[in-house]
């Protein structure tokens, strides 16, 4: 194949691969809209600070009850189809939020936009997975890198909104348009339906004519059951940041405000970089041997800030978890996904789910720690976090399979 020209296949794969990229930057900026702007929505309702925290929680409440629709809509229907109406479904349920004229229509907005975003999520990460293997080597933590600015670009075009004055029913409804077309163009190029409806492929170790066994039910529970831990320990970390990293730089070391804030920038700017790099290093390196190393640097940086507290040092310990734990979730999806003995799409679908009740379980833990015995001491969950991954690490693999045609970069 010439260095310049690309073959039909291959570069209908690329396109496929941008689509599954803009999916996930759209997945990422459309709840992101919303969050700088529910100070505002929290007024305009009249709600008091417990009201409003069991109001937000209805966002989580509604992925975890229909999160484990997914796998089935994706049998049925394929997971290009389920990732896009899951997103413009998500984009509407965000404008009603922002719109609904009581606080029970609220709720049950964030309710459906909480369900699904969740299905959304498996379906657009079932369909990189899909392209992943058509590749032969690791692309997924790139699609959770662009996530992530996603994220970022929504928070901006909230901003933005806040300083013009723009009404919220306004912006929301900018937003759900605009990321709509993006979705909805998006899906022109990614793969074909048959490819993507959850049937297995096959891979470089898999010839025509193998039998793949399944595994006993006995180890198939404990190897998911570690990829699980695997997901979920991702996730506690990055809830330190989000919700402790500030708190404890501020109070328990006495950082000024804005330095405090650098703990959470520290370890989500380190979590992207490493996302960003997450591909090329597991392609050279191997799934197995990445976690590993992260796994040591969480143990390392964050154990070595706990015990010797300081203020450089505990951004330096935030940031060493961020990166550390880059590529903990892809790597666990990735796997989930091609397990034998599940059906298609089952692996991947109950890793996803049981990572949002992370998601709900983490920040009460910790602060029922930090109740008792000081925030420092509940930090100690990211260490913790950094031997259960070492633990969990052996049953991802030492290296990427793909197709048997891979695709030049």
């Amino acid at each position: 194949m010439s260095n310049t020209l690309l073959s039909q296949p291959d570069r209908e794969l690329r396109r496929a691969r941008a689509a599954v990229a803009a999916l996930f930057l759209t997945n990422g900026a459309i709840f992101a809209n919303l969050v700088p702007r529910l100070p505002e929505l929290k007024a305009s309702l009249g709600l008091g600070e417990a009201s409003y925290g069991l109001l937000v929680m209805a966002w989580p409440l509604g992925a975890i009850v229909a999160g484990l629709a997914a796998a089935a809509l994706i049998r049925r229907w394929g997971s290009a189809p389920v990732a896009v109406i899951g997103t413009l479904l998500t984009a509407l349920s965000v404008l009603a939020a922002g719109t609904a004229p009581g606080v029970n229509l609220v709720a049950l907005a964030l309710l459906c936009g909480g369900a699904m975003d969740a299905i959304t999520d498996v379906g657009q990460n079932s369909h990189g997975l899909a392209v992943q293997r058509r590749y032969g080597r690791s692309i997924l933590n790139s699609f959770h890198a662009l996530w992530s600015v996603g994220a970022v670009l929504g928070g901006l075009m909230a901003a933005g909104a806040l300083a013009l004055r723009l009404p919220l029913g306004l912006h929301l409804g900018i937003s759900a348009l605009l990321f709509s077309v993006v979705s909805l163009t998006a899906w022109r190029f990614c793969l074909p339906v048959a490819v993507t409806r959850g049937v297995p492929e096959e891979t470089e170790s898999q010839r025509p004519g193998d039998v793949v066994a399944a595994p006993r039910r006995s180890r198939l529970l404990l190897v998911m059951a570690a990829l699980v831990l695997i997901a979920v320990s991702g996730i506690v970390v990055e809830d330190a940041g989000n919700s402790w990293a500030a708190l404890y730089l501020g109070q328990s070391l006495d950082a000024p405000g804005p330095v405090a804030a650098s703990g959470f920038i520290a370890l989500v700017g380190a979590q992207f970089v490493g996302r960003l790099l997450g591909d090329g290093m597991v392609n050279r390196w191997g799934q197995r041997a990445v976690v590993q190393f992260g796994a040591l640097l969480v143990v390392l940086g964050m154990g070595t800030a706990l015990a010797w507290p300081s203020i450089a040092g505990s951004i330096l310990g935030f940031a060493a978890a961020g990166f550390g734990v880059a590529t903990t979730v892809p790597a666990a999806m990735a796997q989930a996904d091609t397990m034998p003995g599940l059906r298609p799409g089952t692996g991947l679908n109950v890793v996803s789910w049981l990572m949002r009740l992370g998601f709900l379980g983490a920040p009460p833990l910790v602060g029922l720690v930090a109740e008792s015995w000081g925030l420092r001491v509940a930090l100690l969950v990211v260490p913790l976090v950094g031997l259960v991954l070492l633990l969990c690490s052996p049953v991802l693999p030492r290296r990427i399979h793909g197709s048997p045609r891979s695709v030049a970069e």
